[in-house]
């Protein structure tokens, strides 16, 4: 049952894409560290899922911020 329920889980989150950037890799890093800080897995993952995305979040916003600001550069330069 068990398996089930974690393969359904990671195909929805496979299948989601960029909905759930980073939720993955700080689900897989949430799970390990709540495993070992006392058998929290399920927490640790969810709770890692939700910190992956924000950063995730986070990291795509500066990197609109770095585009805009060299595509302002780049139109004053040519007057």
């Amino acid at each position: 049952m068990k398996r089930k329920i974690f393969a359904s889980l990671f195909m929805s989150i496979l299948l989601a894409g960029q909905a759930n950037a980073g939720c993955l890799t700080g689900a897989v890093v949430g799970g390990v560290a709540g495993h070992l800080a006392g058998h929290h897995a399920l927490i640790g993952a969810a709770a890692g899922c939700a910190v992956g995305h924000e950063m995730a979040v986070h990291k795509k916003r500066r990197r609109a911020a770095v585009r805009a600001e060299r595509r302002a550069g780049y139109q004053a330069r040519r007057g």
